[in-house]
């Protein structure tokens, strides 16, 4: 089967490609929708600078949680529900930051509205539905890669939209029209797809409450991959503490700590208890997988989103600070690195529908290496279109990365295809988070030389231990036949 598809069409799975990466574009144009009016909220509101560091962490702090909640509902009560949901519930919390009073709500707003970035795990399973395992690396790219434009889609186009609207409410317009355009393709979203197609089974997990594994040693995995998750969120706590920002307590922290360990605690009982059969017996050859299929993407999207997160945070600064430029040039030029996701995620799934999932993710990591480590040598001396060659080429290769991992996702075990799309995607979170600490304690330099070091960790990882798919996966019908999924 050609990997070729036509875009231009609106029927059969090209229908449910485009209305499902337009339901994700909306969903980051919700969740990032007051990233480019923030002056203007800072304005209204009188907020310091930490205020505002405040509201930009706790904008992404509940999606780390979300992502894996999400994945474990999408399993069991399938993607059409899921991202019309999504999308209504995130609409009205939308309409509440819109019309906050005061620092506490907006801070409240924010943090709720974290939970809209789960919504990329939806489609991943919807689109995992829906594409052969020939075509699934390019349709997921198009589904990533253009669904993720919706940030620079609010950056271009509400600050235009606020002034059009005019007054001191005129941020609170444009931000409500996002809002309301949530909950108007919500219900859109609902009435236009459907989970499979017609005559396809919708495989649910046997279990639910944590990802099924296939041994001793792969549940041991699970519990320590689980880890990081949960210390990112004790990372955030952290950041906001005394030692950090200072904007909650000390006893608020220890607090914060105790909880994230005990929900940590909670959520590996599950796992051991939804996976207590593999501990007293073998699973059956045919249903087998390698956990370390998972970790490995999971470290692999650490790298790729994470990086593109801490980047696109950090870039304008970088550019003013390093290169003299005014705030507004650097804003245009910090804009080039996520507008390629439209081209770099969309080829990157491609290329491993072309050339395979592991041949293509080692030669993208290898670029991934290579350029940050050369962009780790930036100096004052620097032109400034060589700078930003460079960062064009990271991106190229990270974001490339990033469909290249989603490519291989769908295709490990289609009835976990959500939580294995949350946890690799919660990873993403964690890897924008960590980088970003380590930022905060060194120079540009040594920040860009830390994620070229880690992507070639990474790397020698999955020269090692990374399987190409192969063959074909068995999943169970209802009347208990078994039915046989080519992931080749």
């Amino acid at each position: 089967m050609s990997t070729r598809l036509n875009l231009f069409s609106f029927k059969g799975n090209i229908r449910i490609l485009h209305t499902t990466w337009f339901a994700f574009f909306i969903s980051f144009m919700v969740w990032f929708n007051h990233a480019p009016l923030m002056s203007i909220i800072r304005e209204v509101f009188n907020l310091t600078n930490q205020e505002v560091s405040v509201l930009l962490i706790l904008n992404v702090a509940l999606t780390i949680p979300a992502r894996i909640i999400v994945g474990m509902l999408v399993d069991s009560y399938g993607p059409r529900r899921l991202f019309s949901g999504i999308l209504i519930v995130s609409g009205f919390l939308c309409l509440f930051f819109a019309w906050a009073q005061t620092f506490q709500q907006l801070a409240l707003a924010r943090f709720l509205l974290g939970f809209v970035g789960a919504g990329f795990v939806v489609g991943i399973r919807m689109i995992g539905e829906w594409f052969p395992a020939k075509q699934t690396g390019v349709a997921q790219g198009i589904y990533g890669g253009w669904g993720n434009f919706g940030s620079a889609g609010a950056a271009m186009l509400l600050p235009g939209l606020a002034l059009w609207f005019g007054g001191d409410d005129g941020w609170r317009y444009a931000v409500t029209t996002t809002a309301v355009l949530a909950i108007v393709y919500g219900v859109v979203y609902y009435f236009s797809v459907t989970d499979t197609p017609q005559g396809s089974t919708y495989f649910k997990p046997k279990k639910v409450g944590g990802m099924e594994v296939s041994t001793k040693a792969d549940l041991a995995l699970y519990l320590i991959m689980s880890m990081p998750i949960y210390g990112a969120l004790a990372l955030l706590a952290w950041k906001l503490s005394p030692s950090g920002m200072g904007w909650i307590s000390s006893e608020l922290t220890i607090g914060a700590y105790v909880a994230v360990s005990a929900v940590y605690l909670y959520q590996a009982m599950h796992i051991v208890r939804v996976n207590k059969d593999v501990l007293t017996k073998e699973t059956p050859e045919m249903f087998r997988y390698q956990f370390r299929q998972v970790a490995l993407l999971d470290l692999g999207y650490m790298v790729t989103f994470g990086s593109e997160l801490a980047l696109v945070s950090m870039l304008p600064l970088l550019y003013i600070d390093m290169f003299g430029l005014s705030p507004i040039t650097a804003g245009l030029l910090a804009g080039i690195y996520p507008v390629m996701n439209l081209i770099a995620r969309p080829g990157g799934g491609l290329m491993s529908d072309k050339f395979g999932r592991k041949r293509t993710l080692v030669v993208l990591f290898t670029g991934i290496t290579i350029s940050f480590f050369v962009l780790g040598q930036v100096t004052e001396e620097w032109a400034i279109t060589t700078m930003v060659c460079a960062t064009i080429v990271c991106g190229l290769f990270a974001k490339g990365a990033s469909g290249a991992v989603y490519a291989m996702v769908p295709l490990i075990q289609r009835r976990m295809t959500g939580q294995i799309a949350g946890m690799v995607g919660a990873y993403g979170n964690v890897g924008g988070l960590v980088f970003l600490t380590v930022l905060s304690f060194v120079s540009p330099q040594i920040f860009f030389m830390v994620i070229g070091g880690t992507a070639g960790v990474v790397l020698l990882l999955m020269l090692i231990f990374l399987r190409e798919p192969s063959g074909q996966t068995a999943e169970v019908l209802e009347d208990g036949t078994v039915e046989l999924i080519d992931v080749t």
